[in-house]
């Protein structure tokens, strides 16, 4: 699904901001490190309060930080999204974005689809991607087979899964099924880099 009208303009002086989003498990993740091999952009990190996962590093993957300081940059208004997922919360800051912006031709945010509406309300111009998988069976064998996450999670990921992606395409400027990650990674360059 693609809107008629380009959100962006090609005279504004800060890069595209492209927010990419989908379920746990959809393999975004995937997708952005084979997207980032193709195409050099500016990428903003996270703040979470969830502990790292052993091959994560602080500053790279997110932000990690305790939820005192989480919820000090929310009263700060220091955030552009945040939520809270299975006792961890989660953020955007505001800081992140601009400067990536004002760095890189091309910026990507890799956040839920809550927190994608919260980035369009701040950030008009911003791209909505929406990461389908793909079949819904896919994605439930796709978070099993990841082994850190207990039975009960996978529930609530899934059951939130099914949700978001009933409503993802009414909201989302663009959908793309990861069914072939070179296939899809082609699909969101040529989002990002119209001809």
């Amino acid at each position: 699904m693609t809107s008629s009208e380009p959100r962006f303009s090609p005279n504004s002086p800060d890069g595209r901001l492209i927010v990419v989003s989908g379920p746990s498990g959809v393999g975004k993740s995937t997708l952005l490190r084979a997207l980032r091999a193709r195409l050099d952009y500016g990428f903003s990190v996270s703040a979470t309060t969830r502990d790292p996962r052993p091959s994560e590093i602080d500053g790279v993957h997110y932000h990690f930080v305790n939820r005192d300081q989480f919820l000090q940059m929310i009263d700060d208004d220091l955030l552009v999204e945040w939520a809270e997922y299975g006792n961890n919360l989660y953020g955007t800051p505001v800081d992140s974005v601009r400067r990536a912006r004002a760095e890189s031709d091309v910026v990507v945010l890799d956040i839920d689809l809550e927190g994608a509406k919260q980035v369009r309300a701040v950030f008009e111009d911003a791209i909505l991607v929406w990461i389908f998988p793909p079949s819904f069976d896919e994605l439930e064998a796709r978070l099993r087979s990841r082994g850190d996450t207990d039975t009960a999670d996978i529930a609530r990921r899934l059951e939130r899964a099914r949700r978001d992606m009933a409503l993802a395409p009414s909201l989302f400027d663009h959908v793309v099924v990861n069914d072939d990650v070179p296939r899809a990674v082609d699909e969101l360059i040529g989002i990002i880099e119209p001809r």
